[in-house]
């Protein structure tokens, strides 16, 4: 089974797979006030606007990071 963390605020819930990860670090580039490594959960959504967060999650190389609009779900 594949393992799949979820974070989410009030209008979207990012999904992180692990095993696609490539870790090229542009998630922790581009927003290094939601994604830090070294801290559990390394995800704090909450850091950033729906905006930016969809717009990181886009540059994702390795689809590791994807996004599930709460409004159509």
């Amino acid at each position: 089974m594949k393992k799949v963390k979820e974070y989410s605020n009030e209008e979207i819930t990012i999904l992180w797979k692990p095993e696609k990860c490539i870790h090229s670090g542009i998630c922790v580039r581009l927003l290094p006030e939601v994604y830090n490594p070294k801290e559990r959960p390394w995800v704090k959504i909450e850091n950033a606007s729906t905006e930016a967060l969809k717009a990181q999650v886009a540059n994702c190389p390795s689809r590791a990071l994807s996004l599930k609009d709460k409004t159509t779900s």
